[in-house]
This record gives structure tokens, C-alpha cells and sequence, in this order.
């Protein structure tokens, strides 16, 4: 089992190659829940997530001979930008498997740091898959990305220094995919002091972890989607799986849409970039129950391709109705688009898209459609601005999208 010196080793080799992301309080979300809520903020970790942690520390004790056959592994991304980093430090060659989802950035940044990136399967499984098949035909060494104590162990380091900053913290919340980093800082936690609670947070739609704890054993999920890319699991491993069900206090689930909404949260309220996985632990403050503790939110990482934040940005303004469309009917007849702009301007709206169909009806004098795409600061907004176009005679209708039409 693995102890606290176990731990202490760990967190004195990964100081080599790591950043101490200190604590950062928020007021928002403290304010929001009633307790005392900080971050930890390995989004600004060496290589956008704390997998070069685990990844660092497991190559680090490995025998030369075992180095030299070249290393391998399979990742969703961030293991991947962790194994590459830590084999470039040690000067040997290192081959990633990722899956053919995985974000542009990711698959770059990996290549940069010189390792071989293949491309294989759909989901992380199927990646891993052909990882131990080229593992077997080649020689290379494996690399677990979370099915490893010694990785586990390396991940821990995060619990390691939460605690030398907040001796007193009472809650930790962290994220889970394959169960590697909730296994370190669990483990450690509960070791340092049993009184610290730690619940694991996962995406609902690759829930593996939770349905394995309820069954009492490993389950493999027949299928997993979700947004959360980097937790995107069938099938936590077995090997953590024991300290899990020691360790882990609780499981929380969310929803995709809980993401988005925490993603603008990030970006407004403290001005950073959280990839979806590590905004788990930030949806999942709203659904704790407690009051008045010291809670630690784990942001794993920030590795978010340009495009997925785009659409992320835009569909979480959708979604707090902070930009919407509406559709109305117009006499086709100089004046009536000029009409509709003032009467949304007069309820301190902002236009920002219109469409104007003129084939709606074969009779334009009698209707033309007019698309409003149009931004307000919420959903009372909203309505206010729904309300004066409807008192202006214009019967305006809601119109369903979804960010491609932005």
C-alpha cells in the first residue's frame, strides 16, 4: 500500500519538473456555495495538466535498461504531453497513442515535446489497445496512464502540496477518468488525516468509476460521450480501483452542460482556461453538501483547442440566455427593419446577426421573415426584450440553435 513516505519521495522528484501551482481563493464561487472555496491550478502546470506528475515520477523509477528500450503509453492527451516531456528529459525515445477524437493542440504539443504520436480508435480504450500491442511487438516500455500505484503515487504530489499550504483543508474535489489521480490524492489525503473528505467528480456520460463502486468491482461501460475528452474512460483501472473504494468519500456526476456553464464561470470570474475534465470539480461545488469549509477544486488541466472553446463560449452564452435569436414577421416595405433595431436598441439590446428572408411567403408585401440574433446580460433581459417587441405589434418568436448558427 502506499504510504506518506511513499509520497514525500515522490513530491522531491517531481520538483524537478514541476511548477507549485499555489492555492488560489474565490470569492465567486464561495460566495456561490457557502463555503470557502480555492483552487488548485494545475491548468498552469508544465505541460497544461498534472499528468506530467505521474509520469515524470513512474519514468524516474525505471532501470536504465528499462528506459532504453523506448517508452510507450496511450492517452487522451494530457498523460501523453506528460510521458513525452519527462522522456525528452531523460534523452529517450517515446511513442504515444492517442485516439483519432483527440483535440489538434493536444496531438501537437505532443509531437513538439519529440515523441512518435500514433493515431488509433475512437475512444481511449480502443487507443490503449493497440498501445500494448505495439508495446508487446516493439519491446517498449509501458507507461500506465492510470492503472499504476508508482503513477498514482506521482499524482498524489498535488494532495501534497494542498495540505503543506491548508493544513486545515476539510473537502477536496477531483476529477476522475481512469481513477489515477483520484487514487494518489485520496490516498494521501486520508493517510495525512482521515477527516479530509475527498470526492471524486465525473462527466455522466462516461460515469465508469461510480457504476464501479455501486457494483463493488471493475465495470467496463459499453459506450461513453461526453465533452470531458480527457475523462472520457469505458473503464476505471483495477489496480487503483482498491484505494478508491478505501479512499473516495463520495462521487459526483455532471452534466455537459454543467461544464459549459462552469467554462464561463472560469473565464470571467478568475480569467482562466480549464479544459472540460478539470471544470468537473468546479460544476460540482454547486452540488456539495456543506457550509462554511475549506474546499480545494482541482483543475487538471488546460489544454483546450481554440475550436472546442469557441463552441463551449458560445453555447454557454446560449444557455444563460445571454445571446438569442428571434424571429418576425415584416411587411416587406422601407422602414420595418429600422423599426425592429430601434425598438430592441430602446430595450438596451445588442443586434448582432440578421437574416432576412424574403421567400418565407409568395406574397412579400404581406410577410418577410427577420432573424434577430441578439445579446442581453441574462434571462430577465431576455424577456424584457421579447416583451417590447411584442407590445410594438411584431409577435416575436424564439428561435432554437445551437452555436454553428452564431
Amino acid at each position: 500500500m502506499l504510504t506518506l513516505e511513499d509520497f514525500e519521495e515522490a513530491s522531491e522528484r517531481v520538483r524537478d519538473v514541476t511548477l507549485e501551482t499555489k492555492l488560489i481563493y474565490s470569492p465567486y464561487f464561495s460566495d456561490l456555495t457557502g463555503n470557502k472555496v480555492y483552487l488548485k491550478p494545475e491548468n498552469l502546470q508544465r505541460t497544461g495538466a498534472y499528468k506530467v506528475r505521474g509520469a515524470y515520477y513512474k519514468i524516474s523509477t525505471l532501470t536504465p535498461e528499462e528506459r532504453a528500450k523506448g517508452l510507450i503509453t496511450a492517452s487522451a492527451g494530457n498523460h501523453a504531453q506528460g510521458v513525452a516531456y519527462a522522456a525528452k528529459r531523460y534523452g529517450v525515445p517515446a511513442v504515444i497513442v492517442m485516439p483519432t477524437t483527440t483535440p489538434y493542440i493536444k496531438v501537437e504539443r505532443t509531437r513538439a515535446l519529440g515523441a512518435n504520436v500514433v493515431l488509433a480508435g475512437d475512444v481511449y480504450d480502443e487507443a490503449h489497445e493497440e498501445a500494448e500491442r505495439l508495446a508487446a511487438e516493439h519491446g517498449y516500455t509501458f507507461i500506465q496512464p492510470f492503472n499504476d500505484p508508482v503513477v498514482a503515487c506521482g499524482q498524489g504530489t498535488i494532495a501534497v502540496e494542498i495540505v503543506k499550504e491548508m493544513p486545515l483543508v476539510d473537502c477536496i474535489l477531483v476529477p476522475i477518468g481512469g481513477g489515477g489521480l483520484a487514487c494518489g490524492v485520496s490516498t494521501f489525503a486520508k493517510e495525512f488525516n482521515p477527516k479530509i473528505k475527498v470526492i471524486g467528480v465525473e462527466p455522466s456520460g462516461a460515469a465508469c468509476m461510480k457504476a464501479s463502486i455501486e457494483a463493488g468491482h471493475v465495470v467496463k461501460l459499453p459506450h461513453v460521450s461526453t465533452i470531458a475528452d480527457g475523462t472520457a474512460v469505458q473503464e476505471p483501472g483495477d489496480l487503483v480501483f482498491p484505494y478508491l473504494q478505501k479512499n473516495l468519500d463520495d462521487i459526483i456526476t455532471i452534466d455537459d452542460d454543467e461544464l459549459v456553464g462552469a467554462f464561463l464561470d472560469m473565464v470571467e470570474n478568475h480569467k482562466l482556461i480549464v479544459e472540460n475534465s478539470g471544470l468537473l470539480s468546479v460544476a460540482a461545488l454547486k452540488h456539495l453538501d456543506m457550509k462554511g469549509k475549506h474546499v480545494v477544486s482541482v483543475l487538471s488541466g488546460g489544454n483546450m483547442d481554440v475550436i472546442t472553446m469557441s463552441s463551449v463560449v458560445q453555447l454557454g452564452l446560449i444557455q444563460r440566455d445571454r445571446v438569442f435569436t428571434v424571429s418576425v414577421l415584416l411587411p416587406d416595405r422601407p422602414g420595418e427593419l429600422v423599426r425592429v433595431a430601434q425598438t430592441i436598441a430602446d430595450a438596451n439590446g445588442n443586434v448582432i446577426r440578421l437574416e432576412h428572408n424574403q421567400f418565407v411567403s409568395a406574397n412579400r408585401n404581406e410577410a418577410v421573415e427577420l432573424r434577430v440574433t441578439i445579446e442581453a446580460f441574462g434571462t430577465d433581459h431576455k424577456h424584457a426584450i421579447v416583451e417590447a417587441l411584442e407590445k410594438e405589434g411584431l409577435r416575436p418568436k424564439i428561435v432554437a440553435h445551437n452555436a454553428s448558427r452564431l
